[in-house]
């Protein structure tokens, strides 16, 4: 396998999304992922659609790129097993519970017994030394109490993003924490435990414009960002669609209110500076709202590109499928032979001198115990495509 990670060994022991998430993100690097599933299977082997049982959307999407193997964590006779892929593993991922995992003998301490060098990474719900740290832990939970289902809902009723954002952030920010762990490695020879709560993780991740007047001490005022929050922020109606505008900066303000008239209204005191039209986005937003419906989309569009103001359609996830651009880059690509043939977005990222991996090139997801659990590859030693 091509890519920065090639050659790197990473023992799977996750299950979901937050796991899965940030294995496939260093499949897709290159790394050589060897899934341990339990004997029924990961939850999400049957979830979206499926062509057959045991290889649903979810599972496909989210298990490229890796070999599964079935071992049943809490039957003594497969320890020998579990222990020899410890041992060969540069990193351990998994997204149990901490007590979970020491009881079924993959916890860190245990692992890096084992392997001094192995790097143990475990995404949990909390930070496990805090009060909420063994709760159980969703994607749901984790937007409700890190105030983003608030921040979805300041002006209706609080809501979830309609994707699994908390567990996919964590799968990100665990990837990139692992490599980071890897390299000290390399430079030391010391593994250690990693541990990356969701909690946590999503509170960092909302805040960072949010902070508002809770930034200083004492607190100058509550948490808050006024163009993100106002309520007039939003894909704007035309006389036939809707588009995307961002009108941002003062060079952006001044061109798109002189191409409709307005341009006078940054001479006025509360539009004249960025912190000024902060403080009064709504008026500047419902303006737009306002100007947006004069035209069509094609003739906002035309205008706001030669106007060099950011501007887009507001596609459906299906219309993706059609995107010039994401054809012209070969973002999708056909993947398996025959009836097994699929479509998988290839890895985003490009890498000038260690290439990452096409989504063609890569192994297709595993069916439940295809794979001989006392002979995956790392056994064999052979290429992990």
């Amino acid at each position: 396998m091509t890519g920065p990670l090639s050659g790197v060994k990473v023992l799977d022991f996750s299950s979901t999304f937050s796991g899965p998430f940030c294995t496939r993100q260093l499949a897709d690097l290159g790394a050589d992922v060897l899934k341990v599933e339990a004997p029924g299977g990961d939850v999400t082997r049957n979830l979206g659609t499926s062509r057959e049982p045991g290889l649903g959307s979810v599972f496909v999407a989210g298990n490229r790129g890796k070999e599964s193997i079935v071992l049943d964590l809490k039957d003594d006779s497969t320890r020998e097993t579990i222990d020899g892929l410890i041992g060969q593993a540069d990193a351990i991922v998994h997204n149990m519970r901490p007590t979970a995992a020491e009881k079924l003998g993959i916890g860190a301490e245990r692992a890096l017994r084992l392997n001094p060098r192995v790097v143990h990474l475990c995404i949990t719900g909390y930070g496990t030394d805090g009060p909420y740290g063994e709760r159980p832990a969703y994607d749901d939970t984790i937007q409700a109490l890190s105030g983003l289902a608030w921040l979805q809902g300041l002006h209706t009723e609080p809501t979830y993003v309609a994707t699994a954002i908390a567990d996919k952030v964590a799968g990100l920010t665990a990837a990139m924490a692992l490599t980071a762990a890897l390299y000290n490695v390399e430079r030391t020879g010391v593994g250690q435990a990693v541990e990356v709560p969701m909690y946590e993780t999503m509170v960092g991740f909302n805040l960072m414009e949010q902070w508002g007047g809770r930034a200083f001490l004492p607190p100058m005022g509550d948490t808050g960002y006024a163009r993100m929050r106002s309520a007039y922020r939003r894909p704007y109606r035309t006389s036939d669609g809707v588009i995307a505008v961002v009108v941002y900066h003062e060079g952006h303000w001044r061109r798109f209110l002189d191409a409709v008239g307005q341009g006078h209204l940054l001479e006025l005191e509360e539009f004249r500076t960025a912190k000024a039209r902060n403080d009064n986005i709504d008026t500047l937003y419902e303006l737009l709202s306002v100007e947006m419906a004069t035209r069509t989309t094609a003739e906002w569009l035309s205008l706001l590109e030669a106007l060099d103001i950011p501007v887009a359609r507001v596609q459906a996830l299906d219309d993706l499928f059609e995107d010039e651009h994401l054809r012209a880059v070969d973002f999708f690509q056909e993947c398996g032979e025959g009836d097994d043939r699929y479509l998988a977005a290839r890895p985003a990222v490009r890498f000038s001198a260690t290439p990452a991996p096409e989504a063609r090139d890569m192994r297709s997801a595993d069916r439940l115990g295809a794979v001989d659990p006392l002979a995956p590859r790392w056994a064999s030693g052979t290429d992990s495509r």
